[in-house]
């Protein structure tokens, strides 16, 4: 079988970070994970990601997609965060895959913003076959930000994952653009400008809540977020309430974007999520 990952490197760090993901994400996640940059092939490009797994691991561990926020190398994922934050999830028994989408973060290609990348996200589950105790029956994903909106539209087009988490999610691309020149301008830069009204319905995921596979939502959101309006994430839950879909809405009292004073109550909730949804499946 030819490699899909084309390259691996643990991550290592200086002391003094260590320290910091130690007192960020707790001593289990630093010393029961290996976290790696890894350079894998997605329709022939060169693309940068994350590998995160459990360090001693005896049995298969389901797998979890992790889709960062922000676009170009706004919100690409740095060495030191993927350690505390992949190693905390894989820490918790999962393999974790992450990509930094084409045209970031040292990745060949154009960023699209939700179109052609979204294949950097798919092509991940192929490298699953390369992980010994990655159990690759077993998927969940998870998105923050443009990374939820990334997550949906991935969705839309693979339905294997058992559930999803999302948190601070775009919804409604069009209204989070709607009445910003300069967002609209900077959107026109990396989607086709000459079918820039139909690229950005495409990617309004509001509008084809149906189409989504019926699996379990985790949907977070921080009520005082001033980058994405929390009635993005609740204006979903209340499409997927009418489709009777299975989702649970939290909506944190004073919560910003990226929900820092809320990290431990937020970790809880997503690890119970995944644990009941995906792990539990794993112990059948």
């Amino acid at each position: 079988m030819n490699s899909r990952i084309i390259n691996r490197e643990i991550i290592k760090l200086s002391p003094q970070q260590e320290k910091m993901v130690v007192s960020g994400w707790g001593k289990e996640a630093f010393e029961n994970s290996i976290v790696e940059r890894m350079t894998y092939i997605s329709d022939g490009l060169h693309i940068k990601g994350y590998l995160a797994y459990p360090k001693d691991a005896n049995e298969s561990c389901p797998c979890i997609i992790w889709n960062r926020g922000g676009s170009l190398n706004n919100g690409a994922t740095d060495s030191f965060t993927a350690r505390g934050i992949f190693g905390q999830m894989a820490s918790w028994g999962y393999v974790v895959f992450a990509s930094q989408y084409r045209g970031n973060a040292g990745s060949q290609g154009k960023e699209q913003l939700g179109g052609k990348d979204v294949n950097d996200i798919l092509n991940l589950i192929p490298l699953a076959e390369e992980i010994p105790n990655a159990d690759k029956n077993l998927w969940a994903m998870e998105g923050w930000s443009r990374g939820g909106m990334m997550t949906y539209l991935a969705l839309l087009r693979n339905s294997k994952f058992r559930c999803a988490v999302l948190s601070g999610a775009i919804s409604n691309l069009k209204k989070y653009a709607e009445g910003n020149q300069e967002k609209i301008s900077f959107y026109k830069n990396i989607i086709d400008g000459n079918n820039f009204e139909e690229e950005i319905d495409k990617r309004t995921i509001i509008n084809q809540v149906e189409k989504l596979p019926e699996i379990p939502y985790l949907l977070l959101h921080g009520a005082n977020d001033n980058i994405v309006s929390p009635v993005q994430t609740i204006d979903m839950a209340k499409k997927m309430h009418k489709l009777g879909f299975t989702y649970r809405l939290v909506i944190l009292e004073g919560g910003d974007h990226f929900l820092k004073n809320h990290r431990k109550e937020v970790d809880r909730l997503r690890k119970l999520w995944f644990d009941k949804y995906l792990k539990a499946e794993s112990n059948r």
